[in-house]
């Protein structure tokens, strides 16, 4: 927000300077001038409003339904294509959908066709299907409680990178609005129908550093951590995003595009979104057909240090 409050300042100073100058020497030149810049003010003061309207309706629905498609080039651990659909919610962070695709499956037989993921309370549970619940007593559900596995890795950096991590998995759209106000070359493409629906289309680039920036999120890092964060992501090479917007006539995104400039080529996630302010009736599965990832972890480690004391003795 104040990206754009300080770039309609300085186009506003420049289309009254130009406008003095032109009616002190009766340049027609000069008029034209200003009359362009005062009417780049206007569309890029009309955008923000649209968009701010847009992020202020997200924000409040809290959830919708959501369609998902994300693609990675084939540099990138040999690539392919993931599909997602289900519902979320923004407030407080929730998910349950049902993955498959390519990307999912990475080539193992023995991968189940569709993976259902539910995330609450800061924690991650994936269905990893009949073969996984055979060798597991049953239970075929893998908790991740990301906080506690950053805990015990006792790395504060850490810690913070992987709960931030469950917020962005979550790719909440009006976060993302948020992030677009702050390009500084947001864009009005035009009407364009959307699923059937007329929807207004938007698009704007950041850098790695003017996200950083815009996120918000990330403002409880350490100048130590922060460079950590900036080290980390400038040696994975990405370079930035691209990020397209549909806006419906209700204020609500229909569509949203990102793209993450990588060398190994660009990763793009499309996402479709309907049923704003639904209720997202998200449920951990039952206790009893669930496996701890971390407990699972602490015993294969008690394990191998039984087998260390037995091979000593």
């Amino acid at each position: 927000m104040a990206v754009w409050k300080r770039a309609g300042a300085c186009l506003a100073a420049v289309a009254v300077v130009t406008g003095a100058a032109g009616c002190g020497n009766g340049d027609d030149g000069g008029k034209k001038a200003a009359d362009s810049a005062q009417s780049e003010v206007q569309t890029q003061n009309q955008m923000t409003k649209v968009l701010q309207a847009a992020f202020k309706k997200t924000s409040e629905a809290k959830s919708s339904k959501v369609r998902m498609t994300m693609t990675m080039p084939a540099a990138m651990s040999g690539g392919g294509t993931m599909e997602m659909s289900g519902v979320q919610g923004w407030d407080p962070t929730v998910l349950d959908v049902t993955m498959k695709g390519s990307a999912l499956t990475a080539g193992d037989p023995d991968a189940p066709e569709q993976v259902r993921m539910i995330m609450l309370d800061d924690a991650m549970y994936m269905d990893m299907g009949a073969k996984q619940a055979a060798e597991m007593d049953g239970k075929r559900w893998m908790k991740m409680d990301f906080g506690a596995i950053a805990e015990a890795s006792g790395d504060p950096a850490l810690q913070q990178q992987m709960t931030g991590g469950m917020e962005n998995m979550n790719q909440d759209p009006a976060q993302q609005l948020a992030l677009l106000l702050e390009s500084p070359n947001l864009k009005h493409v035009g009407p364009e129908k959307v699923d059937g629906v007329q929807t207004q289309h938007y698009k704007g680039t950041l850098s790695f550093e003017e996200m950083l920036d815009a996120n918000k999120s990330l403002d409880m890092l350490s100048e130590k951590e922060r460079e950590e964060l900036v080290a980390g992501v400038k040696k994975s090479g990405l370079k930035g995003y691209d990020t397209e917007f549909w806006v419906n006539e209700d204020n609500y995104p229909a569509k949203m595009v990102v793209g993450m400039k990588f060398p190994q080529g660009t990763m793009n996630m499309t996402a479709h979104y309907s049923d704003y302010g639904a209720a997202a009736e998200v449920e951990a599965p039952p206790a009893k057909d669930t496996f701890d990832f971390m407990e699972m972890m602490k015993e294969l480690e008690d394990l191998g240090a039984g087998s260390e004391a037995g091979a000593g003795s």
